[in-house]
């Protein structure tokens, strides 16, 4: 049974991360460790999270003396992991107890070195809002390029494959990044069609402003594709298009 590595990066979520944690533990599938990485948190994060690894031998935190933002810190856990397998979860979303077995029985089944998986929307208090998020099927570098289709805390790489793959030290949108880098290699992706996590909607993140969903996914065609200025802007507004008009159609009612 291979191990997966969990990196899950920390900043003042001590509302959440009890469950999160929680989340992982309660899984099917046993091989795991959780890289803790907490960004600086001012509130009882750490408490929390040393609490657990105290009980938990497979959970390992690593505390970073100053906030740097989930690109570099995720980077930094990374390079601690020891799993054939890298995945990804944020301090307030939750796995469902099958979402790992499913997951690593999809890979090894159909030969793939990268996967991910429909999830679910719950809102910040933890009530299920009755969405299910889901994506093309066989998901290429094209309609990746428009749109992240990509939940985050769904997503399994094969470091066997890939090795383990950095990514910009940025603030917002990294995971896209990484996707995208991903998707080059092998060219298209396919998803596990169902539901194993549930996503939180916050007040403040970043997907409940337009203006900032503008700015960060311009930054990525601008810095990390390194296109021109009107080129950028081109595609950005091809990205709102996709964004506003081609995925709510994968969103479905559960």
């Amino acid at each position: 049974m291979d191990l997966v590595s969990i990196i899950i990066p920390t900043y003042n979520c001590e509302k959440f991360i009890h469950q999160t944690v929680q989340s992982v533990q309660n899984q099917s599938y046993p091989n795991w460790e959780i890289i803790l990485i907490d960004d600086a948190s001012t509130d009882n994060t750490v408490t929390i999270i040393n609490e657990f690894a105290q009980v938990d031998n497979r959970i390992k935190i690593i505390e970073l003396e100053k906030n740097s933002g989930n690109g570099f810190a995720r980077n930094v856990a990374l390079d601690k992991a020891n799993g054939r397998y890298i995945a990804f979860l944020d301090a307030d979303d939750l796995w469902f107890p099958l979402k790992l077995e499913k997951q690593i029985k999809f890979l090894k089944d159909k030969n793939l070195p990268f996967t991910f998986s429909f999830y679910e929307w719950i809102d910040e208090e933890g009530n299920i809002l009755n969405k299910k998020i889901e994506a093309p099927l066989k998901l290429t570098y094209q309609e990746l390029f428009f749109c992240n289709y990509i939940g985050n805390l769904t997503a399994i790489y094969d470091v066997d494959f890939f090795g383990k793959i950095t990514t910009e030290a940025t603030q917002k949108r990294q995971d896209w990044r990484l996707w995208l880098t991903i998707l080059k290699q092998i060219k298209e992706a396919k998803p596990v069609p169902e539901s194993l996590a549930y996503y939180r909607i916050r007040k403040d993140s970043i997907s409940s402003s337009k203006f900032k969903l503008i700015k960060h996914n311009f930054g990525v065609y601008r810095r990390f594709h390194g296109f021109n200025f009107m080129v950028s802007c081109i595609y950005t507004t091809r990205f709102l298009f996709t964004q506003l008009i081609i995925k709510p159609r994968y969103i479905k009612k559960v």
